[in-house]
């Protein structure tokens, strides 16, 4: 079997460096993961595109919550798409859901014309669909070249087994490409039982914050104040061990 690709979520430059460092094949760029990820600034993207040796790749999320979008919301994701044709950027990362859970076709459509020559992956969203049969097929019809999914479950080995119906109904016409949860105890167990060529993991650590002066009267954004004094890396150790793992 051959080597799967491994593509690394990772928020910000300091992600995209770790995980590039750590064997990456590709990243996925984003902002903010504790929402899931939202689009990365333009001087962010610039910077992984200028110290980048392997494909960079950018999340199109406006904010955080479901994949129903506003016009004018889908809007600026379209302008997004089309900033970044100039940028360097090799794929862009897109979702968007009718109020039925279904794929958004006109706007799934709008936005791959406006992304090419880019490549296409349609993220998560695909996992909050109401019927996955369909909504790979409304994918393939939107021309979008991969699709990140965890099964509709919460991990991939949850959702192996939707994973591998996904593969064998794609046949070689969309990539599926695996996530949720995946570490080096358990990626060759799902990259095998799903046959997947592709696999999508974050390897997240947190540690704690390098401020000495701490305000305890206040608190950012509505977060714990204790979210304040901790910042969230890209764990290069286990990038590397889940990578060797995938790659054995």
């Amino acid at each position: 079997m051959a080597k799967p690709l491994i593509e690394l979520c990772v928020e910000g430059i300091d992600g995209f460096l770790a995980a590039q460092d750590a064997g990456a094949d590709r990243v996925e760029l984003c902002a903010s993961l504790v929402e899931g990820g939202l689009t990365p600034s333009l001087a962010t993207i610039r910077a992984a595109v200028t110290a980048a040796k392997i494909p960079v790749h950018v999340i199109i999320r406006p904010r955080g919550g479901d994949f129903l979008y506003s016009q004018t919301e889908f809007e600026t994701m379209v302008e997004d798409v089309t900033a970044l044709g100039d940028e360097g950027v090799s794929g862009v990362v897109i979702g968007c859901l009718t109020p039925d859970g279904r794929i958004d076709e006109a706007r799934t459509k709008q936005l791959v014309e406006a992304a090419r020559p880019m490549s296409v992956t349609c993220h998560r969203a695909f996992d909050m669909t109401a019927d996955a049969g369909e909504a790979l097929e409304a994918l393939i019809r939107c021309g979008v070249d991969r699709v990140l999914t965890s099964g509709q479950r919460d991990s991939a080995l949850e959702g192996l087994a939707i994973l591998k119906a996904a593969n064998e109904q794609a046949a070689g016409r969309i990539v599926i490409m695996g996530c949720g949860a995946l570490d080096a105890d358990n990626i060759r167990k799902v990259r095998d039982g799903a046959n997947l060529t592709e696999l999508h993991f974050a390897a997240l650590k947190t540690v704690p914050s390098g401020m000495a002066f701490r305000n305890p009267h206040v608190g950012m954004g509505g977060t714990q104040k204790d979210r304040e004094y901790e910042v969230t890396l890209t764990d290069g150790d286990a990038v590397r061990a889940t990578i060797a793992a995938a790659k054995s």
